[in-house]
């Protein structure tokens, strides 16, 4: 409450949960209802956190009609309340949730308690992961029937083509991206380095590393919402689809890593260039669980298409030293900051999901003393490596057979998050290129 006291101006509060394809679902209130609600939470059916992206429940889900739509509490998470910049009407306040049985057990449908369950993991083994998120995204005028760059508000001008690390191309949009870190600092998410990409309209913003991974998902989670909503304050769409335009790369969310031990030491440092027996074994890890991850790295029928060969999206499953075609890179650094980048997750995905799945798998390696095969050099296009699943469905199949995933998640997870893309799959096949792109653009 004394966030609200300092902003008596907030009239009304947003309440909102990350479902499983990571969009925000909840209700508005007005700011005098916020006591009962800090002290109660409130409520949303079960149901809620495992619609499709559409919204629409899931066929044939125990959740709906089969158990009577049940409802399950929402609690507030730690964040508190945040400030909603982007909004144009009365300052308003975001509260985020996640949800509980109404006895006080966590939900395990919830993909946020999905990522505390492995957080857990980690410190019963008296370690603490130390999690950084990269996020590409698009800036794109979608007024008319193709997509393409909005102008400049400074010049009136359309970029053509991609500038990878043009001053130019950044100071085009510097306005916006005053706005965007205002908000961000606003809002508690440590934004660092902003650059232009490959693609037209394209950037990439760097969040710092959190030596706690649930603030980590959780700015990644706000930061999407805040680039979204503050872009359209300015006339175009932000877009963190997958891909959105044939013939650009597309956007990825890359994960960096390291693990400290009880006494804050990284266990990756070895004092070498190499890194540690544990780098290794958490690599063997993520490799191992890497084709049954794909559906959470790469979560809609439009991931796929940014997973092709010499798209710089990686496509074969192993891992090298400074090589940004590998799927696992370990970027070069300082021994004490030695760490593992994971380059496959697009930035459609769930960041909760997916941060749970890198570091559930990196765990399990490190338990197990997984032995990773040998670094690769040169092109991973060109190497005879095992190939990540090539299309939707059979990433859905990998993941339904994977022992790997069924340890990270919990069980009525993994089952509703079939159930849901099974659906989805089933759908998606009716609709045009055209109307992939409209679903996707704003939802993911």
């Amino acid at each position: 409450m004394e966030w609200l006291r300092e902003h008596p101006e907030v009239k009304t509060i947003r309440v909102a949960a990350a479902d499983l394809n990571g969009v925000a679902r909840g209700k508005r209130l007005p700011a005098r209802n916020a006591l009962a609600l800090l002290e109660e939470g409130t409520k949303f059916p079960y149901s809620v956190l495992n619609l499709d992206i559409w919204g629409e429940d899931v066929e044939d889900s125990p959740l709906v009609f089969e158990s009577g739509d049940p409802d399950g509490l929402l609690l507030p998470t730690e964040r508190g309340f945040l400030p909603m910049p982007w909004l144009d009407a009365a300052p308003t306040a975001l509260l985020p949730l996640w949800m509980f049985h109404p006895d006080g057990r966590p939900y395990d449908g919830d993909p946020r308690q999905a990522l505390a369950r492995v957080a857990e993991r980690y410190a019963a083994a008296g370690l603490t992961p130390v999690v950084a998120t990269e996020l590409e995204f698009f800036l794109i005028d979608d007024s008319g029937r193709q997509l393409r760059v909005p102008p400049s508000p400074r010049s009136g001008k359309r970029r053509t083509g991609g500038e990878v690390l043009s001053l130019r191309a950044l100071d085009a949009f510097d306005q916006f991206f005053t706005t965007l870190y205002d908000a961000c600092e606003s809002m508690d998410i440590p934004a660092d380095t902003a650059i232009s990409e490959a693609g037209p309209g394209q950037f990439e913003i760097n969040l710092m590393h959190q030596a706690d991974p649930m603030k980590a998902a959780d700015d990644t989670w706000l930061f999407k919402m805040l680039v979204k909503g503050v872009a359209r304050s300015y006339g175009f769409a932000a877009s963190f689809m997958a891909k959105p335009y044939e013939a650009f790369s597309g956007n990825g969310m890359h994960m960096h890593f390291s693990i400290l031990d009880r006494e804050g030491r990284n266990i990756f440092d070895n004092g070498g260039e190499e890194g540690s027996e544990a780098l290794r074994q958490a690599v063997a890890g993520c490799l191992r669980a890497m084709p049954g991850s794909t559906l959470l790295f790469a979560p809609h029928e439009n991931s796929y298409d940014r997973l092709v060969p010499n798209a710089h999206a990686p496509t074969g499953i192993g891992w090298a030293y400074e090589n940004r075609t590998a799927a696992i890179r370990i970027p070069s650094s300082g021994p004490k900051a030695r760490r593992i980048e994971h380059r496959v997750a697009g930035g459609d995905v769930n960041p909760y999901l997916t941060i749970a799945a890198i570091l559930g798998a990196a765990l399990n390696g490190i338990e197990d003393q997984l032995q990773a095969p040998p670094p690769f050099k040169g092109n991973a296009y060109d190497q005879h490596l095992a190939q990540l699943p090539g299309d939707w469905g059979a990433a859905i199949e990998a993941f339904d057979s994977c022992p790997e995933i069924r340890r990270i998640l919990p069980a009525h997870l993994v089952e509703n998050y079939l159930m849901t893309k099974r659906q989805e799959l089933h759908y998606m096949a009716e609709l045009s290129d055209e109307e992939t792109v409209e679903l996707y653009l704003d939802t993911v």
